[in-house]
């Protein structure tokens, strides 16, 4: 099968752990007799220095063309002082509303050997497994009027949505808890504001035509709590862009490390773009000490969600797993006698797994 897909290095350890993602792509593709085209373009603080944007239409038209988009992280502060318009962040606005990306999907799920990194207990983030689905090209992000008036002393933003754009992300919301173990949550805060009073509406109106799935309501403070005090009762999050940012912030940290978390922003036909929570991390970019493995779990996804590659997708899960549990870790993890690895070392080990023939063997007898 062949696939194209466009990848966004942007800045910082951006440049480096996407290159950890085009070393998996080619094993994937070597043991299951795939092929993937690549094509590099600029976003964020990279653009702006090169094209004085930090979205250049090249890069845009270029993901428009492609099966799948791979990013790394945009952001530094060597553009802080910008206006707002010319900030690295508003390159992957940009992209995810050209290419109307409309959900974005986090899982967060603790591994086992990294539970004591926690800023939890142990035995209050144990057996955290939950998804968070956020609604991404809407509300306060992208509604207008957003400006500074009476010469910069008032300022506006604007919450919008419409009835189609709800309907759309608490739909995939209840698709993804039929898939999982069929309980979702709606994240609102239905008591002050009045597009959550719509939202609410939606998600009631639409649970009949998912009979398999229980669900409850759950005002954003609240849910902030819980996400702390008992990760473990949430199975799938749905809620609105804002809230959702906040939310799956806060879940990322669960885990006790932002570089081993995935991402996937999806539109309706599957195409997606995907790439790791953690940031730029500018202070050791260059220095080959970045855990690349974010990335290459976004990397899992892509196969998973835009090519229905599960097998493949399931075959890196593996091996990051396997990496894990004999030792390797990069600078961000503490493993209890394990050893410390570059980025460089810490992909080998997972090209490694993927290529030794047992492994392959292995995982397609699981689907047979």
């Amino acid at each position: 099968m062949k696939k194209h897909v466009v990848l966004l290095p942007g800045d910082g350890i951006g440049k480096e752990v996407i290159n950890s993602a085009k070393d998996v792509l080619n094993a994937i593709a070597e043991e299951f007799n795939h092929e993937f085209s690549f094509e590099t373009h600029e976003i964020g603080g990279a653009a702006i220095d090169q094209y004085g944007t930090p979205l250049p239409e090249s890069t845009v038209e270029a993901c428009g063309r492609a099966d799948a988009v791979l990013l790394g992280a945009v952001g530094g502060p060597k553009w802080d002082n910008n206006p707002s318009h010319l900030r690295p962040e508003r390159g992957l606005l940009g992209i995810r509303k050209a290419l109307d990306l409309y959900a974005n999907l986090r899982p967060i799920k603790g591994f086992k050997n990294l539970l004591h990194a926690s800023p939890l207990k142990e035995e209050v983030v144990k057996g955290s497994d939950l998804l968070i689905v956020r609604e991404l090209t809407g509300g306060l992000y992208f509604g207008t009027p957003s400006e500074r008036r009476d010469n910069g002393q008032s300022v506006v933003d604007t919450l919008a949505y419409s009835r189609k754009e709800i309907e759309r992300i608490v739909d995939r919301g209840f698709q993804a808890a039929q898939q999982r173990r069929g309980h979702l949550t709606s994240v609102d805060k239905a008591n002050v504001l009045e597009s959550s009073k719509l939202w609410r509406e939606v998600v009631e109106e639409k649970k009949s035509q998912y009979p398999d799935v229980s669900v409850d309501h759950v005002l954003v403070d609240a849910a902030a709590m819980k996400l702390i005090t008992n990760p473990t009762q949430f199975d799938v999050i749905v809620t609105e862009n804002l809230f959702g940012d906040i939310l799956s912030d806060e879940a990322s940290v669960l885990t006790g490390s932002l570089g081993m978390l995935p991402s996937a922003s999806l539109r309706e036909d599957g195409v997606g773009l995907y790439e790791p929570v953690h940031g730029s991390a500018p202070d050791i970019a260059g220095k080959g000490i970045a855990n690349p493995v974010a990335m290459i779990l976004s990397t899992a996804l892509m196969l998973r969600y835009s090519f229905q590659m599960e097998n493949e997708g399931k075959l890196i899960e593996d091996a990051v797993q396997s990496v894990l549990d004999a030792g390797f870790h990069t600078a961000d993890l503490q493993i209890e006698n394990g050893s410390l690895v570059g980025t460089a070392e810490m992909t080998k080990h997972i090209v490694d797994f993927i290529k030794s023939q047992n492994a392959a063997k292995c995982i397609m007898s699981c689907y047979i």
